[in-house]
């Protein structure tokens, strides 16, 4: 699935945002500092009200190492949660 985004400079990288239906956001960060990024990956946390949600079945904390296909697949997963309450 095609998700929009906002996106920003970020740590010497690129941060973007990408907000769901269901009330929770996606933060993909690509950076020197986040995990896999050196190597050109992703880092997604899920957000909630601003602040990492670790209560959803797809992380108890922060994806790393994906690339472009994988990260697409958890922002699905994200995606096709049950609305935040």
């Amino acid at each position: 699935m095609n998700h929009s985004f906002t996106e920003c400079l970020f740590d010497g990288g690129v941060q973007r945002h990408y907000k769901f239906d269901n009330g929770y956001v996606a933060s993909a960060v690509r950076s020197a500092h986040s995990y896999g990024g050196p190597k050109g990956l992703w880092e997604i946390a899920v957000l909630l009200n601003d602040s990492i949600c670790c209560t959803t079945p797809i992380t108890s904390d922060v994806v790393g190492h994906l690339t472009p296909a994988r990260r697409d697949e958890v922002l699905d997963q994200i995606a096709a949660l049950e609305p935040a309450v």
